[in-house]
């Protein structure tokens, strides 16, 4: 378990920046002869929406996106240069942030920092690839709710507009355990099998990491009350019997939850330990 560094938050920034495209299509009122080079479209604003990461391609390669994979962008006021702005989210594992410019259909990337969690093998690949596709001057263009990011060398980036997840009613996978300021990935081989979901008539259910299990939760302002938890009686060894401990510890008693877009932290305020969920 290695601990984690966290990315100091950007501050929120009021304004929003639309790209633009260029193109050869004609707006209204436009006649042939008007803005030979080719006018400019405005297309869908990239920033203050939840991107979620679908896949990357790289070196000609393209890798699908781990559960929790997304950006978000935020800008200041346009200046001649572009707008300055943040780019916020999370490589699959780990968690990132970089400066950024915007500038019509352009956004540059600056040098970022990140956490450093282990991760398992097959999400620390699609780490290193993202990372590496998401840097330097890239080329953005946005169709309906789908964006894609295209560096100079071919390598790309798909990605699509997901809405808020609510607490009640939503699939939450679990992602990494928490103890206080550690956080630590799913070890290999355990990803996706813990979940769990808060229904509208008071239960808690889903998996452990192993075994299937039910209780009864109590929301009140930012913390849950969960009763005790009931379960199947799988025999559960090594690292899949290690992940059920830990997510039943975090789901013990009365636990805290913050809720941001598409990812959900609880902190058991009975035995310390926590998790870090994403919404689907």
């Amino acid at each position: 378990m290695r601990t984690q560094l966290i990315v100091p938050a950007a501050a929120a920034l009021a304004a929003a920046i639309t790209l633009t495209a260029c193109g050869s299509e004609k707006g209204p009122g436009q006649g042939a002869g008007d803005d030979a080079g080719g006018s400019v479209q405005p297309v869908a604003p990239v920033t203050g929406v939840h991107w979620t990461v679908r896949d990357v391609t790289v070196d000609g390669r393209t890798t699908a996106a781990p559960a929790g994979a997304h950006v978000e962008f935020t800008a200041g006021t346009a200046g001649k240069d572009g707008a300055k702005g943040r780019a916020e989210g999370n490589y699959g594992c780990n968690r990132f942030g970089a400066d950024v410019t915007i500038k019509g259909d352009t956004i540059t990337v600056g040098p970022g920092e990140a956490t450093e969690m282990g991760c398992p093998p097959g999400v620390a690949g699609f780490e290193e690839a993202l990372r590496a596709a998401f840097s330097g001057e890239l080329k953005a263009k946005v169709s309906e709710k789908n964006l894609t990011l295209a560096g100079a060398g071919g390598d790309s980036i798909a990605l699509t507009a997901q809405p808020a997840a609510p607490l009640v009613g939503t699939k939450w996978t679990v992602t990494s355990l928490l103890q206080g300021e550690t956080a630590a990935s799913l070890p290999a081989g355990t990803e996706g099998r813990a979940h769990f979901v808060i229904g509208e008539d008071g239960s808690l259910s889903g998996n452990l990491g192993c075994n299937d299990f039910r209780a009864e939760v109590k929301t009140s302002g930012s913390t849950l009350t969960v009763g005790r938890l009931s379960s199947t009686r799988k025999m559960c060894a090594g690292t899949a019997g290690m992940v059920e401990q830990a997510v039943t510890e975090a789901l013990t008693g009365t636990v805290s939850y913050e809720l941001d877009h598409r990812s959900l932290t609880l902190t058991s305020e009975d035995s310390g330990k926590g998790l870090v969920a994403a919404a689907g």
